[in-house]
């Protein structure tokens, strides 16, 4: 193998992902990705800690624009207004990646450990998001209760996104999801 290979990082993270969806993540060893993707260990190491980041390397990038889209709402907007626009711009990368998310969910649903490291990861967005309301000035106890109601959102959202049926993009199951909240809270069926 040549000592540089162009989209390694990619590469491997598709061969990871169709091995975790052909045999299992349990299953699959670092050693089968980088064989399947043509490259070493040694060159896996280098883009990825271990095999499970493979599927949660995006988060930094994700939080960011969750984070970047609070933060950018308008001076004006109500927190949950601000945290709808942190869901969409993290839905606009989600829907971009769309086949990989989809995937990427079944590998999950698969694993009780991957499950719960997702659910990890869930925390520290809502926890990221509750700072920028913070930032904006909004008080607890409204800035967490905000952000966790925002992350179910998401939560709830992502799932339908990601169901075969479902034809719409992320950022519109985002806006449908936060309707039905705005909704419920508001005491309409």
């Amino acid at each position: 193998m040549s000592r540089w290979e162009p989209n390694a990082r990619e590469r491997l993270a598709r061969a990871a992902l169709d091995l975790y969806d052909e045999r299992g993540f349990e299953q699959t060893t670092v050693a089968e990705i980088a064989n399947r993707a043509g490259l070493t260990e040694r060159t896996f190491f280098r883009h990825f800690a271990d095999k499970r980041e493979v599927l949660f390397s995006g988060g930094v990038e994700l939080q960011e624009r969750m984070v970047g889209g609070v933060r950018d709402a308008s001076d004006g907007a109500a927190p949950m207004d601000a945290v709808a626009a942190g869901l969409a711009a993290g839905g606009e990368i989600l829907d971009e990646r769309r086949a990989f998310a989809v995937k990427r969910a079944g590998v999950i649903a698969a694993s009780a450990e991957l499950q719960e490291r997702e659910l990890i990861k869930l925390a520290s967005l809502a926890a990221a998001l509750a700072d920028a309301l913070r930032e904006r000035g909004v008080a607890e106890p409204t800035a967490s209760l905000t952000a966790q109601a925002g992350m179910a959102v998401f939560h709830v959202a992502f799932a339908r996104w990601v169901d075969e049926a479902n034809e719409l993009g992320l950022p519109e199951v985002i806006r449908e999801s936060l309707d039905e909240l705005r909704a419920v809270t508001a005491g309409t069926p």
